[in-house]
């Protein structure tokens, strides 16, 4: 990791307008209770690399984006900052590690507020994530670009979906009270793009209802739209994921070569 300034904002071309730049906010605070005792969730191993790791680059392989912001556990930003120096990232990429918060929403709105001016772009993804394709960042990059405030890659759904009263006893049969059209639905998966300033907004004013960032925009009455996600950017909660992942993983490396 460099320890060089922080990019500056770029120079304006001929035409007057700055060109917009793209940063990455990465919260990584979480423990991951979900895979079982151990180190955070971030820092578990896929193919000898921690997902954290995994994640970083494939925010890194996107071209557009020059700034990595790692929101690493309160306690834990030495080590994150530790981990990073041990693996080779992309020089022309700048990369952060500040402290999170006790939730992933404090978390990222640490990271928010560790950029510096000129990046109008920001991505917000999951280090559980850490096989995202680089076509996928790339794709929800370009349509902030092109004036979505709020960007989400996502999936049609495979499962037919049933809307249930909860039961009072967990385990205990829940009555269906619908079933949904799946067709109008959408399984949302990271990076989310936004517009810098309407995501500093709606993490300035939005408490409450709070799922994702992108639901927090929506709270703002802002449009978010959704770009086609990849089934290989699901995110890795229960062990069952972590084989998945490693298998994805060894067939990439399978076909790359390497």
């Amino acid at each position: 990791m460099s320890d060089a300034p922080l990019p500056q904002p770029p120079a304006q071309p001929a035409s007057g307008r700055p060109t917009a730049r793209t940063a990455a906010v990465i919260p990584a605070a979480g423990r991951g209770v979900r895979l079982g005792p151990g180190a955070p969730k971030a820092l578990r191993t896929l193919g000898g690399t921690p997902m954290l790791i995994h994640a970083i680059r494939a925010m890194a392989d996107s071209r557009a984006v020059s700034l990595v912001v790692v929101v690493a556990p309160p306690e834990g930003a030495a080590e994150v900052k530790t981990l990073l120096d041990a693996h080779s990232l992309p020089d022309r990429t700048d990369f952060v590690v500040v402290p999170g918060g006790q939730t992933r929403q404090e978390s990222v709105k640490l990271g928010l507020d560790a950029l510096p001016p000129g990046f109008d772009i920001v991505l917000v993804h999951d280090a559980a994530r850490p096989l995202v394709p680089v076509d996928t960042v790339d794709a929800v990059v370009e349509a902030v670009r092109d004036g979505a405030p709020a960007v989400v890659p996502a999936l049609p759904l495979a499962d037919t979906v049933k809307q249930v009263e909860p039961a009072a006893v967990p385990g205990e049969p829940e009555p269906v009270v619908a079933t949904p059209d799946r067709s109008l639905l959408r399984a949302v998966q990271t990076p989310q793009g936004f517009d810098r300033a309407a995501l500093v907004r709606a993490h300035g004013t939005v408490t409450d209802n709070v799922t994702d960032d992108a639901s927090m925009v929506e709270q703002l009455g802002l449009n978010v739209v959704t770009v086609p996600g990849h089934e290989e950017a699901f995110k890795v909660t229960r062990p069952l994921d972590l084989v998945l992942a490693e298998a994805v993983l060894a067939r990439r490396r399978l076909n790359d070569g390497f």
